[in-house]
């Protein structure tokens, strides 16, 4: 099936957390919290995805409650740290919520996204993404993680369900 063929078929988009909604580089603070960084590009394409009908899980092997703050105050209510097993838990979370893996997006980066990619209808990455990942995915972003890749493949889906919204100040004709 064509990429583009195949985006119009997403119901479901699942990311990982470090290095693809966040840069993947850490600050670590002087009471040892760690900082991440994310694009508020990203988070507007987040929202505007869950306004449109969108389901949006987040599962990071990770730990953040300030990433997990920022994804619900846009709306993502799935939002899933210190995950051990990711395939194992997409799997369960999927036929726990009667979603269909052919129709779900899955946006990693690393080796731990591995077998989730090989798992759902359509596989992504960052620009800056593991070798191994960029081999088995269907479409490699031009932004890297943290960077606006989110918002990079939200659009693209949202643009071909003519659920992009543009605001322009001028009358219409």
């Amino acid at each position: 099936m064509h990429f583009l063929s195949h985006l119009k078929l997403i119901k479901t988009f699942v990311f990982d957390m470090d290095g693809v909604l966040t840069d993947g580089g850490m600050l670590i603070g002087n009471d040892n919290q760690w900082l991440r960084r994310m694009h508020v590009r990203d988070g507007y394409a987040l929202q505007l995805a869950v306004k449109s009908g969108f389901r949006i899980i987040v599962i990071s092997g990770s730990n953040s409650p300030q990433v997990a703050d920022r994804l619900k105050i846009l709306g993502v209510e799935h939002v899933f740290m210190k995950v051990t097993e990711k395939v194992k838990f997409l799997r369960e979370f999927a036929a726990t919520n009667n979603l269909s893996l052919s129709e779900m997006i899955f946006m990693g980066d690393d080796i731990p996204d591995y077998e989730c990619m090989q798992l759902v209808g359509l596989a992504c990455c960052p620009a800056d993404a593991a070798p191994e990942i960029i081999d088995i995915c269907k479409y490699v972003s031009p932004y890297k993680g943290g960077y606006g890749c989110v918002r990079d493949i939200i659009e693209k889906v949202l643009k071909l369900n003519n659920k992009w919204i543009l605001h322009t100040n001028t009358p219409s004709t």
